[in-house]
C-alpha cells in the first residue's frame, strides 16, 4: 500500500470512528431520561383525567425539584392563576414558575425517590411525597400523603420529552 492510500485508509477509519462516537453520544441522553425522572412531565388530574400542568423536574445537590412551566386551565378558570391558598413565600405567587415538588432523594434500593414534599396549588397544602418511574420511564407515579404513604393519593404524570 502506498503512503497516499494508507493515509486515505487512516482518514476513513478515523472519520468512521468519529461518526460512531457522535451517534452514540447523541442517543445517550435518551437512555438517561428513561432511567431518571429528570425532564418535562404532564400532570393529569387524578379525578377528572384532564391535563393540568407541565412540570419540569431537575436535580440539584442530589434532590429532585419540580417547577410548573405551563398550566392548562379549564375555560372558566384564570389563564394566569395564583396560589391564593398557599402560605408564606408562595402566598399569591403565580402558579407558573411555582416549585411544587422538592427534596426527593433516591432510596437505598434506587427504585423510588422519597423524603420530599409536594405542594397542591389548588388548596395550598404541602404533603409528604415519593415518586417512582413506571412503564419503562414513560410515566411517573407521584404520591402525596400525610403521615404514612397509605394515607394519600397518587397521580400518573406522563413524560413529555
Amino acid at each position: 500500500m502506498n503512503p497516499r492510500s494508507r493515509g486515505l485508509a487512516l482518514l476513513s477509519a478515523l472519520a468512521f470512528k468519529a461518526f460512531t462516537a457522535a451517534a452514540a453520544l447523541t442517543t445517550l441522553p435518551v437512555w438517561a431520561d428513561e432511567a431518571s425522572p429528570i425532564g418535562l412531565w404532564k400532570n393529569v388530574d387524578d379525578v377528572s383525567g384532564t391535563p393540568r400542568a407541565l412540570i419540569r423536574i431537575t436535580e440539584s445537590n442530589g434532590a429532585l425539584l419540580g417547577k410548573i412551566e405551563k398550566v392548562f386551565p379549564a375555560p372558566n378558570e384564570d389563564p394566569n392563576p395564583r396560589c391564593d391558598k398557599c402560605e408564606g413565600a408562595n402566598k399569591n405567587a403565580p402558579v407558573i414558575g411555582l416549585v411544587v415538588l422538592s427534596g426527593l432523594t433516591k432510596d437505598k434500593e434506587g427504585e423510588e425517590y422519597v423524603g420530599g414534599q409536594i405542594l397542591d396549588p389548588d388548596n395550598g397544602k404541602v404533603y409528604r411525597s415519593k415518586v417512582r418511574l413506571t412503564d419503562n420511564g414513560k410515566k411517573l407515579s407521584v404520591r402525596g400523603y400525610i403521615g404514612v404513604p397509605m394515607l394519600g393519593r397518587s397521580q400518573a404524570w406522563l413524560r413529555q420529552e
